[in-house]
């Protein structure tokens, strides 16, 4: 495994380990804090910016009482400072007195910046089977 590939899954790696443990601290470490950030949680519309991505992950933080997600990575695809991630994200959620169990078909897009990788683009889309 090449270098820049390591630090592409570690990257994602800690954005999972921060939603995981719903800690908006570690996620803004993972993201990037510019204007051109793109976030789209499954059945919802484009956030642009940090601040709008911040807050929808403050409010599923605030809702979601636990999280449990396994991810299965299909294809790491790393193009100079941009790599993009394709998995299959397998999240237990227990919000509301309610557990759900969700399988999402996910793109994460991260840039190089100042020698590290930073979160630019989260995609999720529900699985139906």
């Amino acid at each position: 495994m090449t270098n820049k590939r390591a630090e592409v899954l570690a990257a994602n790696q800690a954005f999972y380990q921060a939603f995981e443990k719903k800690d908006i601290d570690a996620m803004s470490a993972v993201w990037s804090q510019g204007t051109g950030s793109l976030c789209i949680h499954p059945g919802r519309n484009v956030l642009r910016g940090w601040q709008p991505i911040r807050v929808s992950w403050e409010q599923i933080f605030r809702k979601t009482k636990y999280l449990e997600i396994e991810i299965d990575i299909i294809s790491t695809e790393i193009r100079n400072e941009i790599a993009y991630v394709i998995l299959i994200e397998n999240i237990l959620q227990i919000s509301g007195g309610r557990s759900v169990q969700a399988q999402s078909m996910a793109t994460n897009i991260f840039e190089r910046m100042a020698s590290s990788w930073y979160l630019v683009h989260h995609h999720g889309s529900p699985l139906m089977r």
